[in-house]
């Protein structure tokens, strides 16, 4: 029987129904611990690991293609999608202990990286969240948000070395070399508990060579791999490592998020 993705289980109202349609216990769902080591093709392959295990978006498209909100608790668009009223996740903290703020999601929208700022009127800090107001109408702004190079970082400044990234997702930099590797371990809690976020610790290098990341793979010196020439959805998985039924095919690597979605089973 296919597992089934427990991240996205739960994020619906009919997960009890779920599971008893499927005959699966709780047992059978992923459990924490582990380590996941994975070999990514390049230096990109193993940012956007890290970028996708250390920072959180405002929202996230699963990969079942459904928008949640990830930092952002609730939002609310006017009747021609031009204003916008975001809601704020309560007591998200960054990895230094400081609390995430309205300013800090401010300065990353409207920051020299951001894919979104040209679109931006304005924007401004309001009890619970913020306003947004758009030059013009769009509809699709809230999935915009999930965009990795909205990923919030303390006064919207996300440092060029990995070893200095300090964000809200679930997991904090423990040793990192630019374009090589990426060594994060979870955090000891989080409002994705019991969702995502599986492993204690992931790994991820770059191994240029894509036969010696086939020979690691069927070795067992890392658990998932990027394999041949098509390197956004081929992804090689040694039996004891578990993935979510549908696996995202928006960017490289499980769109950048699999250090949170994939488990050791």
């Amino acid at each position: 029987m296919r597992r089934l993705d427990r991240r996205a289980l739960f994020a619906s109202g009919a997960a009890a129904a779920l599971l008893a349609a499927s005959g699966l216990s709780a047992e059978n769902l992923p459990r924490r611990g582990g380590r996941l080591r994975i070999a990514a093709a390049d230096g990109a392959g193993v940012a956007a690991v890290a970028k996708g295990a250390v920072f959180e978006t405002l929202t996230e498209v699963a990969p079942d293609g459904l928008l949640r909100g990830e930092l952002a608790s609730a939002w609310h668009g006017s009747a021609d999608a031009t204003d916008w009223r975001i809601g704020l996740r309560p007591g998200a903290k960054f990895h230094d202990g400081r609390t995430c703020a309205a300013g800090d999601v401010i300065a990353t929208l409207l920051g020299e990286a951001s894919p979104v700022a040209d679109a931006i009127a304005g924007a401004r800090a309001v009890p619970g969240g913020l306003e947004i107001t758009l030059w013009r109408g769009d509809p699709d702004f809230p999935y915009r948000l999930a965009d990795p190079a909205l990923s919030v970082a303390p006064g919207g400044d996300l440092p060029g070395a990995m070893e200095d990234w300090v964000g809200t997702g679930l997991y904090r930099v423990v040793t990192a070399r630019d374009g090589r590797q990426y060594l994060g371990r979870r955090v000891d809690a989080h409002w994705k508990d019991g969702r995502a976020g599986w492993v204690d610790t992931v790994e991820v290098i770059a191994v240029t060579d894509p036969n010696v990341r086939d020979e690691a793979l069927r070795d067992g010196f890392v658990d998932v791999a990027e394999a041949g020439d098509d390197l956004t959805d081929h992804l090689g998985q040694a039996d004891h490592v578990g993935r979510p039924r549908v696996v995202s095919a928006r960017g490289r690597l499980d769109d950048g998020r699999i250090a949170e979605r994939w488990w050791i089973a």
